[in-house]
């Protein structure tokens, strides 16, 4: 086994599981009747998940930190405490300080140094001062000395099983490791130890038949094997979890007590009547985990030729001592009044990032490669090649979308990082503001959702910060006292249009002019619509508020918020109405690798429109110095791309219209030829074109040539401000 993938392992899902945790959080408080209770269950087996993972690696400053917060959560599971805004907050403070440890164990620090110690301290005394627990832990606790060091538990010994004081009903776990477990970075006593973290074991034997004589034995090579008696409130499935990394190179049988063998048979009576296999029966009680299942049904399958010939699952199971006859027949009784199928289960794999990055990449290479084939094929004109090549580039467009479907992510896991966001910063301007989130199930590229992420941010905090009036200001208007902050995603020509709102007071028109007028950003008589006003607010250094706080009045941060946007060939617009609010509106492609886009010529070059911003493609008619044409009864204005792009070659005797649509205007483009559909692998343009407008990026054609990729929503908002007299002078 690789231990450091294992680690790394752990450190994935450690990072999850807190941000589950996170959530769980901030859910609590809002939760209906019944809900909270089970925030609280979710939270306290996140809790107990890292804390058993972190034992198997000998992390004892996270399994130390941990047990108090877990030793906290049971508590308020049992009703002892209530989940009140002040522990949500001191427990929200605890995932912090553990997602700090575990990027720290990312780093390769695997203990805790005294800054790690420092920050931890305040939060266990705050954990057990909820606990009603002295600071320095008492009940036997381990805790930190001055020096940080760790002061062992006073607990008696372990006792030997047989001797006086023994356990008459404890779990009976007979453990034999294998050959291999200390080359596989294994230590056999860190799992025993953590044994001690789920109950207490009152009886140990060490076997060491299998030691061979002094001149054989091998350093490298476990010959150990224990008979181990423990005394635990845990169920059998938790006792087989603490052995979860050495279950393939390990011999493990785990008898329950005498009690529990009672308790069982109890349970299996009082399971519903439906139709369950036997082996699912004593599954669903705790009588056998999965794993001792899954390993008498393999005993089973090699024992039988047939189906009929094979030894009956009850007798495997008794006889390996995994199960008692009593749980057995309990079962075999409740199998006759019938049960249901079993489910199937859900199968899904962990991918590296990097990993899918590269398949991107090459799936790209194969669509130019493969367009050049195709464009040699019809140079020839060998029927056979033809058609070959045409196979070959469905082929490439199924392995293409493929590709990009398993980079999709949904945005939802972007979007409740937010509850976070907002519940910190309501609370740090002292206001009541709640998230609702829709459309989290909308999915994007998840190269898009890592950089849409501080973005989104800045908008979130700003609709906190500027939008959402105070309390008493809210009530003279006759609103809710508590705010709402509204996240909401959806598809919309083959874009992703995230919106930002809030219910506050609005934007203030007047004063953002006023504001613009004084930095000299525009004339004094230019008359501006409220979208080219509300737009302002994106310049640099623009600030309406009248004070400098931690979050806004600087000036920065907006203008930022749509460089980074624009960098991902999106958009941004805002739309406000006074006393109702403000909407921020985020336009985005749904990838930045491939896209079908549609070749169409001007002059000697060739452009790509993307094709699923395309309506339609019509002959060009128009009266002489005319701007627009008639498309079925409707007024369609047009830009001529020559004129936009500066094209000064002869123009052919007949030109076509391309009508694009974006945000629900339609607008003609006038184009020399129509060269059909291309599957289009984007090249980003380099950083001596990162201020041409109205193209977004380049893409190789299967000639070897350069096409550029038309921005089209850049060139929409040119033609809907008259824009096709400004020429970015793209050379012909």
């Amino acid at each position: 086994m690789d231990l450091d993938l294992a680690l790394q392992t752990f450190i994935l899902e450690s990072r999850e599981l807190l941000e589950d945790m996170e959530n769980a959080l901030l859910n609590a408080g809002h939760s209906g009747e019944g809900g909270g209770d089970e925030a609280v269950h979710a939270i306290f087996r996140a809790a107990h998940t890292i804390k058993g993972s972190a034992g198997l690696f000998s992390l004892d400053h996270i399994v130390e930190f941990t047990h108090v917060v877990e030793s906290l959560l049971d508590d308020v599971r049992d009703g002892k405490l209530a989940l009140s805004d002040e522990l949500i907050v001191l427990l929200l403070s605890c995932c912090d300080h553990l997602s700090g440890m575990i990027t720290a164990l990312a780093a390769g620090q695997t203990e805790a140094d005294a800054a790690m110690l420092a920050e931890g301290k305040p939060l266990i005394v705050q954990l057990r001062a909820q606990m009603g627990q002295p600071a320095d832990g008492g009940h036997g606790q381990a805790s930190h000395g001055e020096g940080g060091a760790l002061v062992a538990e006073d607990h008696p010994g372990v006792e030997r099983m047989g001797e006086p004081g023994g356990s008459s009903d404890a779990w009976h776990l007979s453990l034999r490791f294998g050959p291999d477990v200390l080359r596989d970075g294994m230590d056999p006593l860190s799992f025993i130890r953590y044994l001690g973290q789920i109950g207490r074991i009152v009886g140990i034997v060490t076997l060491a038949d299998a030691i061979p004589a002094a001149e054989q034995m091998d350093p490298e090579t476990c010959y150990l094997g224990f008979e181990i008696a423990l005394e635990t409130e845990a169920d059998k499935a938790a006792i087989e979890g603490v052995f979860e990394f050495v279950q393939d190179s390990c011999t493990l049988h785990i008898l329950p007590p005498r009690s529990r063998v009672e308790e069982y048979v109890r349970l299996i009576r009082e399971l519903p009547e439906q139709k369950a296999l036997l082996g699912d029966i004593l599954v669903r009680c705790g009588c056998i985990t999965q794993r001792e299942l899954d390993a008498a049904l393999q005993v089973q399958a090699a024992a039988g030729h047939s189906p009929a010939a094979a030894p009956p699952l009850g007798a495997i199971l008794v006889g390996q001592g995994t199960a008692e006859p009593a749980m057995v027949e309990a079962a075999l009784s409740k199998q006759k009044q019938g049960g249901d199928p079993k489910p199937a289960e859900s199968r899904s794999i962990r991918v590296d990032a990097d990993k899918l990055d590269l398949l991107i990449n090459l799936v790209g290479e194969l669509i130019i490669v493969g367009a050049s084939a195709n464009l040699i094929a019809r140079q020839v004109r060998n029927s056979e090649l033809l058609e070959c090549t045409s196979m070959l580039s469905d082929l490439v467009e199924q392995v293409r979308d493929s590709a990009l479907q398993l980079r999709m992510v949904k945005i939802g896991a972007t979007f409740n990082r937010f509850q976070r966001v907002v519940h910190d910063v309501a609370r740090e301007i002292g206001k009541d503001i709640g998230l609702a989130v829709s459309g989290e199930d909308t999915e994007l590229d998840k190269t898009v959702v890592e950089k849409i992420g501080d973005p989104l941010t800045h908008l979130v905090r700003n609709a906190i910060d500027h939008g959402i009036e105070p309390a008493e200001l809210r009530a003279e208007r006759g609103k809710p006292l508590r705010g709402t902050v509204r996240l909401n995603a959806f598809h919309d020509s083959g874009s992703i249009v995230i919106e930002v709102s809030d219910d506050g007071g609005g934007l203030d028109r007047e004063r953002i002019l006023a504001k613009a007028i004084e930095r000299g950003l525009i004339e004094p008589d230019r008359k501006l619509s409220d979208q080219e006003i509300y737009g302002l607010i994106f310049e640099p250094g623009f600030s309406t508020a009248a004070a400098i706080t931690n979050l806004s009045g600087r000036g920065v941060g907006m203008d930022v918020v749509k460089r980074n946007i624009t960098a991902l060939r999106g958009t941004v617009m805002v739309d406000s109405a006074p006393g109702l609010g403000t909407t921020v509106t985020v336009r985005l492609p749904l990838t930045l690798a491939i896209i079908d886009g549609f070749l169409v010529g001007l002059g000697t070059a060739t452009f790509v429109v993307p094709l699923d911003m395309i309506d339609e493609c019509i002959e060009f008619a128009a009266e002489p110095g005319h701007d627009y044409t008639n498309l079925r009864g409707q007024v369609l204005p047009f830009i001529r791309l020559r004129s936009l792009f500066g094209v000064s070659t002869p123009p052919p005797r007949r030109e076509s219209i391309v009508v694009v649509k974006h945000q629900g205007q339609r607008i003609g483009l006038v184009v020399d030829a129509l060269h059909g559909e291309f599957q289009t692998v984007i090249k980003p343009l380099g950083r001596m074109f990162s201020q041409l407008r109205c193209i977004s990026g380049s893409t190789i054609l299967g000639s070897g040539e350069v096409a550029l990729i038309l921005d089209v929503p850049a060139i929409v908002g040119r033609g809907s401000g008259g824009g096709s007299a400004d020429t970015p002078q793209l050379a012909a």
